[in-house]
């Protein structure tokens, strides 16, 4: 009898080719068979049902009853008893990944992952797929995770809502995805090049995240969206994968001034910041308590989107504003009007002045 590596949904008892056996035999029954073997019919049925096995004295009777080799009864026997082996240690091994996955499903949120395609019907998979995620080796690797405080360059501000769940979901897909990206050679003496170019890009504002990812990857930054999670206001995250800077998104404001800030912000922390310590990790919320590294990265971008000596122009030649000379005077330097608008609210309180100019990222 051929063995089979695979396990089995059930085991075939041997009781069962006795059954068939007489099914399509016209000149035995099962009292006959019984009577000829020296057993009972109780007994007899009791082996075809699968109650008892068939041992070497009655495989050596059904031999000379039934004209089957007594080894193919033994060995059919001993298939069965070894199914019945394999399947028990498969149920039992299923009943321990459900465990572990209950476990796992209290830390990790799970409609997210299935709803990025991550997580299958099978628990063994997905089991290992969420380790992959979260760069740990065991179940109690993941709940470690959460006992570290995994960032220590942002306090989380009182007035936000924040789900650390959601929160180490987010990084922990953001590390996993920027491990497997592949990019150029990072050289941080081109950084203002990169940023002289990024600008053009924003200023044209048309397809803006392609060429953004495109530009970034040829200057060697590894560049990520990754939808944002309930709970977790993020705008940019930034750290070292391997050998590159990664700067990553959630695009929670689908508006070009806002992109531009943050991705000069994150460039910001790269540039100033991951080059003396690439163990860093920058995680910037909507709303965040200022520190001295956040003030600093905050007035790159500022610098970098407008420089000075441009601000000093606006301020001493183009007030009062109103949309006609934002538009004039981002013409003049080539910054996306929207940029202009959205630093003269923040610093000038413009807020209250209606204006076309439009935001929107394209």
């Amino acid at each position: 009898m051929a063995t089979n590596t695979n396990i089995p949904f059930e085991a075939t008892h041997p009781g069962t080719l006795i059954k068939d056996e007489l099914e399509v035999r016209d000149d035995i029954t099962q009292k006959d068979l019984a009577m000829l073997l020296g057993v009972k019919p109780s007994f007899l049925n009791e082996i075809i049902k699968g109650k008892r096995p068939i041992t070497a004295d009655i495989a050596i009777l059904l031999e000379k009853t039934l004209d089957i080799p007594a080894d193919y009864w033994m060995k059919f026997q001993s298939q069965y008893e070894i199914d019945l082996a394999k399947i028990k240690e498969k149920n039992i091994n299923k009943i321990k990944l459900i465990e572990i996955w209950n476990i796992i499903t209290q830390y990790i949120p799970v409609k997210y992952f299935n709803k990025k395609g991550y997580l299958t019907e099978d628990i063994a998979s997905n089991i290992t797929i969420i380790q992959e995620i979260y760069s740990v080796q065991s179940i109690d690797g993941l709940v470690n995770k959460f006992s570290e405080k995994k960032f220590a360059f942002f306090k989380k501000s009182e007035k936000l809502q924040i789900d650390e769940k959601n929160m180490i979901a987010w990084t922990s897909l953001v590390e996993f995805e920027a491990d497997k990206k592949e990019t150029n050679t990072f050289h941080f003496e081109n950084l203002p090049q990169l940023n002289r170019e990024l600008q053009e890009i924003f200023f044209k504002n048309n397809n803006v995240l392609d060429l953004v990812d495109k530009k970034l990857s040829q200057y060697g930054i590894k560049f990520l969206l990754v939808d944002k999670l309930e709970k977790t206001p993020i705008d940019g995250y930034s750290f070292w994968s391997k050998n590159n800077p990664v700067i990553a998104l959630t695009l929670r404001h689908n508006r070009i001034d806002n992109l531009a800030f943050t991705i000069l912000h994150e460039l910001g922390h790269i540039a100033l910041h991951l080059k003396g310590n690439k163990d860093i990790r920058f995680i910037d919320l909507s709303k965040i308590e200022e520190n001295e590294l956040e003030n600093e990265a905050n007035l790159y971008a500022q610098e970098s989107l407008i420089p000075s000596n441009y601000w000093n122009d606006l301020l001493e030649n183009y007030l009062p504003l109103n949309d006609t000379v934002i538009c004039n005077f981002a013409n003049k330097y080539r910054i996306h009007p929207a940029i202009i608008l959205g630093r003269a609210c923040f610093e000038m309180n413009y807020y209250g002045v209606k204006t076309t100019i439009d935001k929107k990222l394209y």
